[in-house]
């Protein structure tokens, strides 16, 4: 009997051990542990000398050269001694493996095992230092083009907008206000002065997932939604994610002086990228339930669902917009 077409899979531990031991020249004891399942899956690869991570892109999620494009500006980072997690080639100087897995080709990397661990959370000091280590990152990718997505309003709004549909009925109470929501965070994208704004590749995924600390170094890893536009984009990323978590307000303040103070001492934000934070790290948590949604082959069932969308918008995207005082009066928003 043949077997049934799937349209996701998980890889097989020991055989994708096996893969990566022939493929890298590894030596005879090398295991590999799933990480985690998503967008991409990650394994942990362990030989005898040496950890590293594996990363299985989902089917057609990123084509070849999008991948190439990620590999180029991380390299480009390492190049200039940034802490990242950076790809790896093999003996003949490939970096993307093709597996051939039963929904189709998906592509795989592997990357250097980024020193110490996650934390949920940390002191100011150490937000320092992660502004620091972004400024940095900043100061290098600034009018650095990729060839890879722009995040427009389009993108980050309309396309996402799209996908939300087709989990929320348009007419509930939680889908109208993200319809309004959507104009007014379009409006205030479009008054942006640009000459104002800093441009260039972005990592958009900036927070304590994609960062492992190490007594007070801190790696960065995990550049898969890398792409063009406002560097600020990052920012209020990171700004939205520590709000969130930090429940002490006083905490919170402090920590964020903290992460733009080290981030101001390598590279200046100016006063217009500072009055887009809002707006723009807003459109983004918009822009991630877009894609929770379009890729729902690749999240649990009872993860993605209508209930969990709804508390999501009501616990945590509200919240952040009425703290930044993004409120929806006729489509305008008033912001202090």
């Amino acid at each position: 009997m043949q077997p049934f077409p799937v349209s996701n899979s998980t890889i097989s531990t020991s055989h994708l051990a096996d893969f990566l031991q022939k493929e890298y020249k590894f030596g005879s004891k090398t295991d590999c542990e799933l990480l985690k399942t998503g967008i991409s899956h990650t394994y942990l690869v362990t030989t005898e000398s040496e950890k590293f991570i594996f990363r299985i892109y989902s089917l057609n999620w990123r084509t070849k050269p999008e991948i190439h494009e990620e590999i180029r500006l991380i390299n480009h980072l390492k190049d200039n001694q940034i802490p990242v997690s950076y790809p790896i080639a093999d003996p003949q100087g490939s970096y993307i493996k093709e597996l051939n897995a039963p929904e189709g080709i998906r592509f795989g990397v592997l990357f250097s095992h980024a020193k110490g661990a996650k934390a949920l959370n940390y002191s100011a000091g150490i937000h320092y230092r992660v502004g620091e280590t972004i400024g940095k990152i900043h100061r290098l990718t600034q009018n650095f083009k990729l060839n890879r997505v722009t995040y427009t309003p389009e993108i980050l709004l309309e396309n996402s907008f799209e996908y939300l549909k087709l989990f929320l009925n348009p007419e509930q109470e939680e889908m109208v206000y993200m319809a309004d929501l959507k104009e007014v965070l379009k409006s205030e994208l479009d008054k942006i002065d640009q000459s104002q704004v800093r441009f260039g590749a972005v990592h958009t995924d900036l927070w304590f997932d994609n960062m492992h600390f190490f007594e007070n170094d801190v790696t960065i890893f995990d550049f898969d939604f890398c792409g063009n536009g406002m560097l600020c984009q990052d920012l209020g990323y990171y700004t939205m994610q520590l709000y969130n978590l930090e429940k002490d307000e006083t905490q919170f303040n402090l920590k964020l002086e903290s992460f733009l103070k080290g981030y101001e001492s390598i590279t200046r934000l100016s006063d217009e990228e500072k009055r887009v934070i809002p707006y723009i790290s807003t459109s983004i948590y918009f822009f991630f339930l877009g894609i929770q949604c379009q890729r729902y082959d690749n999240w649990s069932n009872v993860f993605l669902n209508e209930i969990y969308l709804s508390r999501f918008i009501n616990l945590i995207l509200k919240k952040w917009c009425d703290y930044n005082k993004i409120f929806i009066d006729d489509k305008i928003s008033k912001i202090s």
